[in-house]
C-alpha cells in the first residue's frame, strides 16, 4: 500500500483557494468601495449646497424683513435659528450698509486635508436680501445674510457615511466570497481532493483496483476526463505488472510439475544460504530422485512418465509445508528441496515422510530393480555456514553425492553421512 503523504493545512488546495478568494474580494471590495464612496461624496456635496439653498430660502422673507425695519431682535431671532443647525458654524445678518445686526460663532479651524479638498468650496454662503411691498414689484436691497458652514461637521457626516459605505461593501464581498468558497469547493476543490485522496490510496501493487471516486456533478467536465485519463492510465500499469508477474512466473516455475524450476532454486537457495549465514542457524538440502525413471519412461510411455513427475510433485507440495521451505525441480526425475532453519535429524524426518508418501502413490513400475512401484533415493546435507562461506556449493554438493551413495547403495534408500564409516542408511 503506498504511504499518504499528509499535507499541511495551510498549504491545503482549500484554503490556497479561500485565500484566493479572499484576497480578491477585499481588493475588489477596495475598489467598489472607493467607487462608492466616490460616487456617495459628490451626492453629499450636492445635498449640503441644495440643503442651504432651501435653508437660506426659507428665511429669506423674515431676514429682510428684519433688515428693512432694522430689527434687531427679528435679526436676533433669524440668526438663532439658523444657528441651530449642527452643519452651520457662523450666521451673520447685515444691513445694506454692511453694518452686523446680529451674528454668532466662527469659522472652524480645521487642518484636515481632505476635508478641505473635499468640502472647502461649499462652505461659504452669501445672500442678498431684497425687500417686497408686494410680490409682484420689484425688489429693493436691504441687506446680506451670510452662512459659513461647519467643515468639522461635514468631516464628521463624511467620515461616519465612509465608514458605512465600506463595512457595507465588506460584508457584501464576504458574503460573495463565502458563497464563492462553497460553490468552488463543491465542484472543483471537492471533487479534486476526493481524486487526491483515490490517488493517496492507490497500492502499488494492484494499481487497477483503486478506489475510483464519483463525482456526481462533475458529469462530462475536465473533472470526469481526469479521473477516466487517470483510471485508464492505472489499469494500463495493472496491464504492465500482470504481464510481468506473469513473465516472472514463467521464469521460475517448471511448467510440467508447477514446482520452481532449476533458475529460481539457484537463485533462492543462495539467498537461504547468507540468510543462514547471517542467523548462525543451520540449513538443510535434499537432493532427490525417482528411481529407475528412465525405463519407466522408455516402457510405460512419456505420457505416463510426465504423470509420474506430476504426481510426485504433488507429493512434494503436500509434504513440505512450510512457508520459508523450497521445492523443486533440479531436471528430469531429479527434485531438491531446501530447509532453513533444519538439522540432520529435521530433514532425516522430512524425507521419511516423503519416502512414505511416495509409497502411498502405488504407481506400479515393473521396470525398477528395487521395488514393483514407485521409490525415491535421497540425499541429505545440513550445514551451518561459515562466515567466511559466501555461497551454498558444498551444500549442494554432499547432498549430490549423498543421493549418488543412496544409488550406489541399492536406491529406494536415504543417506544422511558421507564416508563409507559413518554411513547412515535408511530405506522404507
Amino acid at each position: 500500500m503506498s504511504r499518504a503523504t499528509e499535507v499541511s493545512r495551510f498549504r491545503s488546495l482549500t484554503t490556497k483557494q479561500a485565500l484566493a478568494t479572499l484576497i480578491a474580494g477585499l481588493v475588489l471590495s477596495f475598489v467598489a468601495g472607493s467607487i462608492e464612496l466616490v460616487v456617495d461624496t459628490r451626492k453629499m456635496r450636492d445635498e449640503v449646497k441644495s440643503q442651504t439653498l432651501q435653508l437660506l430660502k426659507l428665511v429669506e422673507a423674515t431676514a429682510a424683513e428684519a433688515a428693512f425695519q432694522l430689527n434687531p431682535e427679528l435679526a436676533e431671532q433669524v440668526v438663532t435659528g439658523l444657528y441651530s443647525y449642527n452643519t452651520i458654524s457662523k450666521v451673520e445678518l447685515r444691513d445694506d450698509f454692511g453694518r452686523v445686526m446680529f451674528s454668532l460663532g466662527s469659522t472652524d479651524q480645521v487642518e484636515n486635508a481632505l476635508y478641505h479638498y473635499l468640502f472647502g468650496d461649499i462652505l461659504d454662503y452669501q445672500h442678498v436680501l431684497e425687500y417686497r411691498v408686494l410680490a409682484n414689484e420689484a425688489g429693493r436691497i436691504v441687506g446680506e445674510l451670510e452662512i459659513t458652514l461647519s467643515l468639522q461637521s461635514l468631516g464628521q457626516v463624511f467620515s461616519e457615511r465612509s465608514l458605512l459605505v465600506f463595512v457595507l461593501s465588506l460584508l457584501k464581498t464576504l458574503g460573495i466570497v463565502l458563497l464563492m468558497v462553497w460553490v468552488f469547493a463543491f465542484l472543483i476543490t471537492g471533487p479534486l481532493l476526493r481524486v487526491y485522496n483515490a490517488l493517496q490510496t492507490v497500492d502499488l501493487e494492484e494499481p487497477g483496483k483503486w478506489r475510483r471516486p464519483y463525482l456526481k456533478y462533475n458529469k462530462g467536465d475536465e473533472l470526469e476526463h481526469l479521473v477516466k485519463g487517470l483510471d485508464n492510465l492505472l489499469n494500463a500499469f495493472q496491464k504492465g505488472l500482470d504481464q510481468r508477474d506473469q513473465l516472472h512466473t514463467l521464469s521460475s516455475i517448471d511448467a510440467l510439475t508447477g514446482l520452481a524450476n532449476r533458475r529460481h532454486f539457484d537463485s533462492q537457495l543462495k539467498q537461504l544460504w547468507l540468510n543462514a549465514r547471517e542467523d548462525q542457524h543451520p540449513i538443510a538440502l535434499l537432493f532427490m530422485d525417482i528411481d529407475f525413471f528412465k525405463p519407466y519412461n522408455d516402457n510405460y510411455g512419456h505420457a505416463a512418465g510426465d504423470e509420474c513427475l506430476q504426481e510426485v510433485a504433488k507429493i512434494l507440495r503436500s509434504t513440505v509445508t512450510r512457508p520459508d521451505d523450497l521445492v523443486a525441480r533440479y531436471g528430469g526425475e531429479e527434485f531438491v528441496c531446501v530447509l532453513p532453519r533444519t538439522d540432520l535429524k529435521g530433514a532425516h524426518q522430512l524425507a521419511r515422510r516423503l519416502q512414505e508418501n511416495i509409497k502411498k502413490l502405488n504407481l506400479p513400475h515393473s521396470y525398477s530393480e528395487c521395488s514393483d512401484r514407485i521409490t525415491f533415493s535421497i540425499g541429505i546435507a545440513s550445514e551451518t555456514p561459515l562466515p567466511e562461506e559466501t555461497n551454498p556449493d558444498r551444500l549442494l554438493l554432499l547432498a549430490d553425492e549423498r543421493l549418488y551413495l543412496a544409488k550406489s547403495a541399492g536406491r529406494n534408500k536415504i543417506i544422511l553421512k558421507h564416508t563409507d564409516a559413518d554411513a547412515d542408511i535408511q530405506s522404507v
